[in-house]
């Protein structure tokens, strides 16, 4: 186990607000409200100190993905982990069912042994008009029964299902997946504003990467960003690399669905954490250049190569978002929509010690998940 630790003289962002030059407490593997005997005191001025960032939505990183073996996964996971995502949900890409059957079973395991915390089908239950970096050959209609088959073969790790819920089936199998406690987000989806407000009345409650791979907002037919906006309901995933989206699209979803409702993801894929090169997303195969995934075959946005730790530093430097906001987006907003928020999302007494050092620039200095330094910062 770890030595217990205090952490000194940071900019601690707390629940309730700012601290300046506050303190934070690990003993052992979790935030402690008082030091033990004998903990070594940590100076962390000149820095910023958060919580470990949670990732609902990430393929993969480091070369690897997590449709491969359980040591491609685990590459994956510590390339964005030395990047301060200390929570982290494995997404699958579209393939033939009984892979993904196989390759949940790989997941679940891991899942287990608290490596990743859990799994995020995304596809093969989406729109062909919508596939964006999926195979449309291996797309089908959300049929209950497949659905099922997908959330038994993970063994209670399924955390969330991405849908398009206006094809056959898609309403019925957002019932199913509320009735088992896992989240159906609606994405890669041609629906219209009606039918997306039909879907969030069945019990979905996330937008996947909110205006990728949707019909855009118009003012005859608002289609479903203006139905995922207006529903309290909703947490609205964004991707925030400055290649998904446009600042004023970003601005939006924070001015209409309010900070408490924003969840930054990655979406990533093997190359984030890597470079340029020639890549697999599942079955297709992408070209990155400049940071930028695209498929080889039509040139479709595939993916990312973001970490969080990047998304923290444009979302405060370039879109000017107040630093609470973007902790908020990075840690307690997806911490709770998993339903870990007793467990992590904020730097509070008797949660995990995940948490993350920034410099007065924003730049990731160190790394702590459950009391030991991923990334040491060597601080005196």
């Amino acid at each position: 186990m770890a030595p217990s630790k205090v952490l000194t003289g940071a900019r601690v962002v707390l629940p309730t607000g700012i601290a300046d030059g506050a303190g934070v407490v690990v003993d052992g593997t979790r935030i402690a409200e008082t030091a033990p005997r004998g903990a070594e005191t940590v100076d962390a001025g000149g820095h910023w100190l958060v919580p470990g960032f949670v990732d609902l939505h990430n393929h993969g990183g480091g070369g690897a993905s997590f449709s491969g073996s359980a040591e491609d996964v685990l590459t994956a996971v510590r390339t964005h982990r030395a990047h301060g995502t200390t929570t982290l949900v494995a997404s699958t890409v579209t393939d033939e069912t009984d892979l993904l059957v196989r390759q949940a079973g790989l997941l679940s395991e891991l899942a287990e042994q608290g490596e990743i915390a859990g799994i995020h089908f995304e596809g093969p239950f989406i729109s062909p008009c919508r596939k964006g970096a999926h195979s449309e050959a291996l797309l089908r209609d959300p049929d209950p029964a497949e659905v099922r088959k997908l959330v038994d073969a993970a063994r209670g790790q399924a955390r969330m299902v991405t849908l398009a819920t206006e094809l056959p089936g898609g309403t019925d199998s957002v019932r199913l997946l509320a009735e088992h406690g896992v989240i159906a987000a609606i994405g890669h989806t041609d629906a219209t504003y009606e039918q997306t407000v039909e879907a969030i009345d069945a019990g979905a409650t996330v937008a996947t990467h909110l205006f990728n791979a949707m019909p855009v907002l118009g003012h005859r037919a608002p289609g479903p960003i203006a139905a995922l906006l207006e529903d309290e309901r909703v947490t609205v995933e964004l991707i925030n690399d400055g290649v998904h989206l446009h600042r004023a699209a970003l601005e939006l979803a924070f001015h209409r669905a309010g900070a408490a409702r924003v969840a930054f993801i990655t979406d990533a894929m093997d190359a984030a954490g890597r470079g340029d090169g020639r890549y697999l997303l599942g079955p297709l195969e992408v070209e990155v250049a400049d940071g930028v995934a695209r498929l080889v075959e039509g040139g479709s946005i595939a993916g990312s190569t973001l970490t969080l730790d990047r998304a923290f530093r444009r979302a405060v430097t370039v879109d000017r978002l107040p630093v609470e906001d973007v902790v908020a987006a990075l840690s307690a907003n997806p911490a709770r929509l998993l339903g870990l928020d007793d467990r992590v999302g904020s730097l509070e007494p008797g949660k995990d010690a995940d948490l993350v050092l920034l410099d007065e620039d924003f730049v990731l200095k160190g790394v702590m998940r459950r009391g030991a330094w991923v990334v040491d910062p060597h601080l005196g």
